[in-house]
């Protein structure tokens, strides 16, 4: 049977680092507010000035995966984004990665599924695998966020959470008849939550992008309606991950570890209180990345890997929830 290995990963951070006193000193907010309200203790912005796009954070993390998989650019079948922060509006980010790969001809896919992006693209890449379509994908979900972003008080709710960064992973077809490797995945959106998380340029559903009232309206920056996307979040993860589980038939006591979107810290915790996790069976690391969108899942998977939290044979749930509205999970096992 044709599985879906993860053969590999890589992650990059930019290396400015801005910390709770850093922003103090630019808002009306403090450390105490910051970690009380997100879990964000710092977070990594690309420096003002710096000639660089969401692609060149993508390349620096693909650069590790592939070297870390043995494989030349060129051998790839697939490349796939995700970000909701592309280099630019047209054409996609995917097509900047791959010619900075030197992956000749090799197709690129972007994905605009903004804290699920990650998600969807797993569950992509395992279609394409299963499919026999492609044997070798490139994976990175990437964001540069810190430019849309309005450092002040009156925006200071998305100014403290947002961050940039990018998280890659080398996936690959083999062949074996054990349980292992994507075991299944689950996708939702319901648009009717569509306004709760928005940023309104470069496009609008009508008109010319950039006039007077777009600029007035400051539908520039992003907007949250965090109390909206908080309940939203600690009731359908739960749920997702009951749907998951029931479709693996498995139990929660198989899952040797959850990784959720670094969303906020205390939408985590809700969700293991309610779902009666251990903390020690749940991975966060927000507080020293903030929320990388796209990026936040495939980060935290390398680091895992990279310390040797996970090992072969563990099973693994990552999941989330975000814009759109979008929420689903896979479940994973080690090989």
């Amino acid at each position: 049977m044709i599985r879906s290995m993860i053969k590999s990963t890589g992650r990059y951070l930019p290396e400015n680092k801005v910390t709770n006193q850093n922003l103090a000193e630019l808002m009306d907010t403090t450390d105490e507010w910051i970690v009380q309200r997100t879990g964000i203790e710092s977070r990594y912005w690309v420096k003002e000035g710096d000639d660089i796009g969401t692609s060149d954070l993508a390349y620096e993390a693909a650069k590790i995966a592939l070297e870390r998989a043995g494989w030349d650019p060129n051998e790839l079948d697939l490349i796939v984004i995700a970000t909701m922060t592309p280099d630019v509006n047209v054409p996609g980010s995917g097509v900047f990665l791959q010619d900075k790969l030197g992956a000749k001809n090799v197709p690129a896919l972007d994905i605009r599924q903004q804290c699920t992006g990650f998600l969807y693209g797993l569950e992509i890449c395992d279609a394409y695998i299963k499919s026999e379509k492609a044997k070798k994908i490139l994976l990175v979900g990437a964001e540069y966020q810190s430019r849309y972003l309005e450092v002040n008080t009156e925006y200071r709710d998305t100014a403290v959470i947002f961050a940039d960064g990018a998280g890659a992973s080398c996936i690959e077809a083999i062949e074996t008849d054990d349980d292992a490797g994507f075991i299944t995945s689950i996708m939702h959106s319901d648009g009717k939550y569509s306004q709760a998380l928005r940023a309104g340029l470069p496009a609008r559903k009508s008109g010319y992008a950039i006039d007077p009232t777009v600029i007035e309206n400051k539908e520039h920056f992003p907007f949250m309606d965090g109390k909206t996307v908080y309940k939203l979040a600690v009731t359908r993860l739960p749920r997702i991950t009951e749907e998951l589980l029931e479709k693996a038939n498995m139990s929660i006591d198989d899952i040797d570890l959850f990784i959720p979107h670094q969303a906020n810290l205390r939408i985590n915790e809700a969700f293991r209180e309610r779902m009666k996790i251990p903390k020690e069976k749940i991975y966060n690391n927000i507080e020293r990345y903030g929320n990388t969108t796209a990026a936040t899942i495939p980060i935290a998977l390398d680091e895992l890997l990279e310390n040797k939290i996970v090992k072969n044979g563990d099973t693994i749930m990552f999941f989330g929830l975000g814009a759109g509205l979008n929420w689903g999970g896979v479940i994973y096992k080690m090989i």
